[in-house]
């Protein structure tokens, strides 16, 4: 969908900044180099009378945001997750961006469920209700299965949603290379690959499979959590617009009111839920990278119950270790340590000062833990670590800013709760556990078997591959000139000698 329709598109967008003022903003927040805010206002201020006005009493940029539609929605979301990218007042303004609109008929949601389904809806469900949430991609809807009578939630995509989507999303492309040609400073931001995020988030949530998936793959991870549950799937009842899992009885985790009602312990709730948010990005590598208040209810029985797996975050397990050890070096104070994982771990230039990398860091610290317990928050440390870290050269990293992000809503979902909590002292015994079971002696074990299992899987090939080198490097095949001879054995020797040893571990490991 390449063509003038995206100069327009863009056009449009810059007017609608413009008419609700959100250009200022954006500019401003952003520390947009001379050469971006000359562009932004050629495109804007000509053509603001091209602009949408949108909600007045919304505060300006999400005013133009919820104007142009839900494709800038879903982008101010995901820029929420880049301070780097537009400023850390602006990705705390973008946080709180609604992503609600109005529902589109039910008759067109039965419709969609019949064609995704193959079956008459009538057939499927004994019930079937009006919407009961509706956001930029899909609404929700409370039906009954017509086998069993068990309450679900159905979830279907907005009529023509991909191709809107894909239409913008172009758009997006094109004003990211624009900023790349004008700005060369700001190809560090690498704007592309923040699009490129964007298109693979949306394409993932355009598809409720892959939704499905994710929520299968968390309710698995976390089946053993206590006190934590995620709805299982009806996978006959799913497909690309349709998602339909158990539903959840509870209330918002939001409603402080009704919680106290209810006769729920809100302290405990609030530990909860940041235990359980690290629990899953360390233990599990694979965490819900939007836990607002929106998507957690309280069962009856008091467990947290989380919703909506559009976005999910992943680290690797070297990551996971990585970012222990941060968490760890910082709750014992030790700056020296937190530094030296950095160079260990490739994000700090080896050529840089450590010392002072390692002061820079007490500067990031002491502030914070000079704090009331209170006021202590783990999503502020990390925002002031990243900015210090990219003052010595280290490279954005997108999994640690979601998990950032995601930690400052947790947060924010945590104090709700309990605005005395102490963020640290609930995640030291997740982080310790982690640490203990990661970075010690079992895990050098295990680590150890991992590599003999991934050397094993290569045995099948061994003799052929020690045969082979050994005929390679014959003498009666070297060279004439005698003086290139003894290297070439040597190597064909040292090259068997290694072959042998690992076939010697595949049959240690096959015989145990």
């Amino acid at each position: 969908m390449r063509g003038p329709h995206n100069i327009w598109r863009l056009i449009r967008t810059a007017g609608t900044f413009e008419k609700t003022g959100a250009m200022d903003v954006v500019l401003e927040q952003a520390s947009a180099p001379r050469e971006l805010r000359i562009a932004a206002r050629v495109l804007g201020w000509p053509f603001k009378w091209l602009g949408y006005s949108g909600d007045p009493a919304l505060p300006p940029v999400t005013r133009a945001l919820t104007a142009l539609g839900p494709s800038y929605i879903k982008l101010g979301q995901i820029l929420s997750t880049r301070p780097d990218f537009v400023g850390s007042d602006l990705a705390m303004q973008l946080r709180v961006l609604q992503d609600k609109l109005p529902p589109f008929p039910t008759a067109q949601a039965r419709a969609m469920v019949e064609v995704d389904l193959e079956m008459p809806v009538d057939v499927l469900f004994s019930e079937f209700s009006e919407p009961v949430a509706a956001a930029s991609i899909a609404q929700v809807h409370q039906a009954r299965l017509a086998t069993d009578g068990r309450k679900v939630a159905v979830k279907v995509l907005r009529p023509g949603i991909a191709r809107a989507f894909r239409r913008d999303i172009d758009a997006f492309y094109l004003a990211a290379r624009l900023i790349e040609w004008l700005s060369p400073q700001a190809r560090r931001l690498r704007p592309m690959d923040v699009i490129a995020h964007f298109d693979e988030t949306v394409q993932q949530e355009l598809d409720l499979r892959t939704e499905a998936a994710a929520a299968g793959e968390f309710a698995a991870n976390t089946a053993r959590d206590e006190g934590f549950s995620v709805p299982a799937v009806e996978w006959s009842l799913s497909g690309r617009a349709v998602m339909t899992l158990d539903w959840a009885e509870g209330i918002a985790m939001g409603d402080v009111d009704a919680l106290d009602a209810a006769g729920h312990d809100r302290a405990a709730l609030a530990d909860r839920v940041m235990r359980m948010f690290l629990r899953h990005a360390l233990r599990d590598g694979y965490f819900h990278a939007d836990m607002h208040q929106g998507n957690l209810k309280v069962a009856p029985n008091g467990d947290i119950v989380a919703l909506d797996f559009g976005i999910m975050g992943r680290l690797d397990e070297y990551t996971r270790r990585v970012y222990a050890e941060i968490l760890m070096g910082f709750i014992r104070k030790d700056y020296r340590r937190v530094a030296e994982v950095h160079f260990e771990a490739g994000y700090v230039p080896p050529d840089r000062d450590i010392d002072l990398f390692a002061q820079a860091l007490r500067s990031v610290g002491e502030p914070i833990f000079g704090m009331d317990s209170s006021r202590i928050s783990m999503g502020r440390l990390l925002s002031y670590l990243f900015e210090v870290t990219e003052r010595f050269g280290m490279e954005t990293r997108t999994e640690l800013i979601l998990l950032q992000r995601t930690m400052v809503v947790v947060e924010g979902v945590a104090r709700t709760l309990n605005p005395h909590m102490n963020i640290w002292q609930a995640a030291r015994p997740e982080v310790e556990s982690y640490i203990r079971g990661n970075l010690g002696p079992q895990a050098f074990a295990r680590d150890l078997a991992r590599t003999v299992r991934v050397m094993a899987r290569f045995g099948p090939h061994l003799p052929r591959a020690v045969e082979a080198a050994l005929v390679r490097h014959r003498p009666d095949r070297a060279p004439l000139d005698g003086a290139d001879r003894k290297p070439r054995v040597q190597g064909g020797i040292w090259f068997a000698a290694g072959a042998f040893t690992v076939a010697l571990v595949w049959g240690l490991v096959a015989l145990a």
